[in-house]
């Protein structure tokens, strides 16, 4: 039995991930707001801020035996870097890369008891590409490409896949949210995307579906770029 966890689910990415993967097996998500959790219908859910209390989630975990690991929570700041607060520092990379590096160890034991286990971390392009102005997340997306290749090959002898998603552009309110910081109008974002045109939450969802199917077991340790080719250029 497939015992799934989204981290984030409540709304965007996370949400959409949490729909897809329900029919494979039982559902479990995190997230800020109990209101919305509950709406998931998931087999069980858990409160927490990952940034502050990432141990509860990690007792989540093991409580009921998670063999699927979504890391989709995080946080964007956009702002200079001689605008950074230590807080802020400190903040994005405990919720983008210490959190998720920490919810991998908590389940890790019990993937390795069962020869069995499959992680995604859904990262960004700005973790492969870089950002302007946005130096923090940047910095915190590209170490979970980081950690997921070094955890590819350590766990690889267990039947244990790690893999990133990396979207680009996504059309949640979030990205939106990230337009209105940034510099930039939509028009002028999309003229530098090759398909003109944002990811939807649903395409990344239904490859988090095919990375824990048997069909995927031989992808790990990969950044998968799902970004209208924003990667490639212009």
């Amino acid at each position: 039995m497939l015992n799934i966890l989204v981290t984030g689910a409540t709304k965007g990415i996370g949400r959409k991930i949490a729909e897809e993967l329900k029919p494979c097996g039982n559902i479990f998500v995190t997230g800020r707001n109990e209101e919305v959790l509950k709406s998931l219908g998931a087999k069980d859910y858990c409160i927490c801020d990952l940034a502050r209390n990432p141990e509860i989630a990690g007792d989540f975990i093991e409580k009921n035996n998670i063999n699927i690991l979504v890391n989709n929570a995080g946080e964007y700041i956009y702002g200079a870097i001689e605008n950074a607060k230590i807080e802020d520092i400190e903040r994005i990379h405990r919720t983008n890369l210490i959190a998720p590096a920490y919810l991998i160890s908590r389940a890790v034991p019990y993937m390795k008891s069962q020869k069995f286990g499959r992680i995604i971390n859904i990262g960004s392009i700005s973790g492969v590409m870089g950002e302007a102005n946005a130096g923090l997340y940047s910095s915190s997306k590209a170490g979970l490409l980081g950690l997921t290749k070094a955890l590819a090959l350590e766990l690889a002898q267990f039947n244990i896949t790690v893999n990133t998603i990396n979207p680009g552009w996504v059309d949640t309110n979030l990205g939106n949210d990230s337009i209105e910081q940034s510099d930039f109008t939509k028009e002028e974002i999309l003229d530098c995307i090759p398909q003109r045109r944002f990811v939807t939450p649903e395409e990344i969802a239904k490859l988090a579906k095919y990375l824990i199917s048997d069909d995927a077991r031989g992808i790990t340790g990969q950044g998968i770029n799902l970004c209208a080719g924003l990667s490639v250029g212009i």
